[in-house]
């Protein structure tokens, strides 16, 4: 141990945060199936807009992001929480994160694209989130 606190050993640590994914994540490929069962095609990952979004809907000019609560700091979830090693490091990085999705809702809005997150939390009590994507995705 490194780093004194961490519970794992850098080989392990590594291990475990190569397996982080950045898409095709499990709440991402539950909103993607909601959305092609309600009848919506998509593009995946525009590379060229800001923020790689995760779901393009490029005649509506619409976007949804799907965001892991913890890697994006979800205000008021429990899954929003900074670990307990290492904390100036983790909430150096997570807050970068937070600022630079504001930074790219803001110039994807500024190109006229309405924005839409979804949170990796909704996605697992998804009563309301098929209702509300239809509201965004259907509002002009």
């Amino acid at each position: 141990m490194a780093n004194g606190t961490d519970t794992l050993s850098p080989v392990q640590r590594s291990e475990l945060m190569s397996r982080v994914r950045s898409k095709d994540t499990k709440p991402e490929m539950r909103v993607r199936r909601m959305v092609h069962a309600m009848g919506y095609r998509y593009r995946l990952h525009h590379g060229k807009l800001p923020g790689r979004p995760d779901m393009v809907f490029p005649e509506r000019r619409k976007i949804i992001f799907v965001h892991g609560c913890f890697w994006h700091r979800h205000e008021d979830c429990r899954r929003n929480r900074t670990p307990k090693s290492r904390r100036e490091f983790w909430d150096a990085k997570l807050e970068k994160n937070r600022l630079r999705d504001l930074e790219n809702q803001s110039k994807l809005r500024a190109s006229g694209w309405d924005v839409l997150v979804v949170w990796e939390c909704e996605t697992e009590e998804a009563a309301g989130l098929p209702g509300r994507i239809m509201s965004f995705l259907e509002d002009h």
